[in-house]
């Protein structure tokens, strides 16, 4: 399928929809890897079996190719196009919203600049969300957070060198209820796991997908209360 961006163009999804979906997630690439890097396609496996369907897309330079991640302006609109486009092709579900790495900061951005374009989003989710450069710690890429007024999920790994734990941990505690935090111990950026936490890559994508699960559940009894 198809995402159109005004101005743009259209870029290439992927729907995976399970018959019992409850909620549908739209959900970006890294800056690194395209929609169908491994991570996402086996991402996208568990999320189905959690009832949630996914919709990957690609960023501009992805598709056209090239190595260099659009401006952020330009991320933002593949961003709110995708969601338009997820609205459109499951107007009965829930929409979630985020991604990994760079493709979850880029959809928080959307959400805090363009808030009525996003409004029927539940809630995002970021697997890795990308605090800082590796060996630069800051936390300037997370100053935007105060403007998004959405339920957030973060999914961390422990040994994330582009987000010290110390650094992320009260920038979300100052976000109050609006922030949740779900640390997976031992895993770095692309989750992978260190032998002697006693499990696989395996069961920690079917974690971060239980996670999302139990996290939506969480909203949709906020919403019917």
């Amino acid at each position: 399928m198809k995402v159109a961006v005004p101005g743009i163009g259209d870029l290439s999804a992927l729907w995976v929809r399970p018959a019992t979906a409850r909620w549908v997630l739209v959900l970006a690439h890294g800056a690194g890897a395209g929609m169908a890097h491994p991570f996402l396609a086996k991402l996208a496996v568990e999320l189905a079996g959690v009832e949630i369907a996914t919709l990957r897309y690609q960023f501009p330079y992805m598709e056209q190719r090239r190595r260099v991640p659009d401006a952020p302006p330009v991320l933002t609109s593949a961003v709110r196009a995708a969601v338009r486009t997820a609205g459109e092709t499951a107007p009965d579900l829930p929409i979630l919203a985020g991604g990994k790495s760079m493709g979850g900061r880029m959809t928080s951005q959307a959400a805090a600049e363009h808030p009525r374009e996003l409004e029927r989003v539940q809630g995002l989710v970021f697997f890795g969300f990308p605090l800082h450069p590796p060996g630069r710690p800051g936390t300037k890429r997370a100053e935007h957070l105060a403007q998004v007024k959405k339920p957030m999920l973060f999914l961390q790994g422990t040994r994330d060198q582009f987000a010290d734990l110390n650094l992320l941990r009260p920038i979300l505690a100052n976000l109050g209820a609006t922030a949740t935090l779900h640390e997976i111990q031992t895993t770095d950026h692309s989750f992978h796991v260190l032998k002697s936490a006693g499990k696989t890559d395996a069961e920690v994508l079917r974690e971060l997908a239980q996670s999302v699960r139990v996290w939506a559940e969480t909203l949709s009894r906020s919403d019917s209360a």
